[in-house]
C-alpha cells in the first residue's frame, strides 16, 4: 500500500518518452524522465517520494523533500496569496498553509515552524503552524537516556521548549545549552529525565554519558594531530572557549580528557593537552 507524503520502494512496471511508471497497485504512478535513475529498467526497484503535483495527480520523485508527512520543521514562504501562503519544501511544487492554519499572516522570504500534514478533503500534503494539538505527553513513546530527535519550539524563562520525536514536549535548560539555538533548530538529543506522575521531560543534546565520552574522545585525538600535537586548554580553560574550539561542554571535556588520559593517549600540561 502506497504512502503519500512518505517514501516508498515501488517497482517500475513500464517505460514511456517522458518517464516511467511504478507499481501502485493500480494504473500506475508516473515519476518524471528527469527524475529516473541512469539505467533504470523494468523491474527495478526505487526509492521515491510521493505526492501530488499542481494538477492534483499523484506523482513521484527521487527528490529529497526538506520534510516528510507528520515533520515539524522550519520552511521558508516563497509566495503568498490571499488564500494562503506556499513554502520551499525542496520540490517542484511547493507546499501550502491556508489562511486558516497561520498564526499571523506569512510573508515571502519569512521563516516558519510549520507541521506536514495530509489534508483530509483533499488527499494531499499541507502545512499548519497550529502545532500544539499534535503534541502530547500522554502516553509517552520515550524513557530516560533515549536518543531523539529534537526541534526547538519556543524559549522559557529556564530554558527552550523542545519538540522531542515531532510528537512529544520537553524542556532543554539553559545550563545543557552551548550553543546559540533559535526556534526550528533540530538536532540530537538524549532524554535526560521523566518526571513521574507528570509527563514532564528534561533533555539534554547530543548523546548519553559514555558514548558522548567516546565520540567526543575522537574529535580531541583529531584535534590534536592536526595541532601539531598540542591544544592550549586545559580542565581550567574557560568553558566558552572551549564550546568555541571543541563543540562540547566543559564537563563532557573534562570527562573525556580524563578518558583519554587513563588511556595514556594524552598527557595533561601545565597549560594544554600534549598527544602522548
Amino acid at each position: 500500500m502506497i504512502k503519500v507524503g512518505e517514501y516508498n520502494k515501488l517497482k517500475v512496471i513500464r517505460e514511456a518518452s517522458f518517464g516511467v511508471y511504478l507499481d501502485d497497485g493500480d494504473e500506475g504512478v508516473l515519476l518524471p524522465g528527469r527524475f529516473v535513475p541512469a539505467n533504470t529498467k523494468i523491474g527495478d526497484e526505487l526509492e521515491v517520494f510521493l505526492y501530488h503535483d499542481s494538477e492534483n495527480r499523484l506523482i513521484a520523485t527521487t527528490q529529497k523533500p526538506k520534510g516528510i508527512l507528520g515533520d515539524i520543521i522550519k520552511l521558508r514562504a516563497v509566495d503568498t496569496t490571499p488564500q494562503g501562503a506556499f513554502l520551499d519544501n525542496g520540490l517542484m511544487k511547493d507546499l501550502f498553509v491556508p489562511v486558516s492554519q497561520q498564526l499571523h499572516k506569512m510573508i515571502p522570504n519569512g521563516e516558519y515552524l510549520v507541521k506536514i500534514y495530509l489534508d483530509e478533503q483533499t488527499g494531499r500534503l499541507a502545512a499548519t503552524e497550529k502545532i500544539e494539538p499534535f503534541l502530547s505527553n500522554e502516553p509517552l513513546t520515550v524513557k530516560e537516556m533515549d536518543l531523539v530527535d529534537l526541534t526547538v519550539y519556543r524559549r522559557t524563562d529556564i530554558g527552550y521548549v523542545v519538540i522531542i520525536n515531532n510528537r512529544h514536549t520537553g524542556v532543554l535548560h539553559h545550563n545543557e545549552i552551548y550553543r546559540n539555538i533559535t526556534p526550528g533548530d533540530r538536532f540530537q538529543g538524549f532524554i535526560k529525565k521523566i518526571y513521574p506522575g507528570e509527563n514532564k521531560i528534561d533533555v539534554a543534546a547530543g548523546k548519553p554519558g559514555y558514548q558522548r565520552v567516546e565520540d567526543e574522545a575522537g574529535k580531541i585525538l583529531r584535534l590534536l594531530q592536526e595541532n601539531n600535537g598540542y591544544l592550549p586548554y586545559y580542565d581550567k580553560s574557560d568553558p566558552e572557549e572551549i564550546y568555541s574550539f571543541f563543540g562540547m561542554s566543559k564537563k563532557t571535556f573534562k570527562m573525556t580528557l580524563g578518558n583519554l588520559y587513563k588511556q595514556r593517549k594524552i598527557t595533561l600540561e601545565k597549560t594544554g593537552i600534549k598527544l602522548a
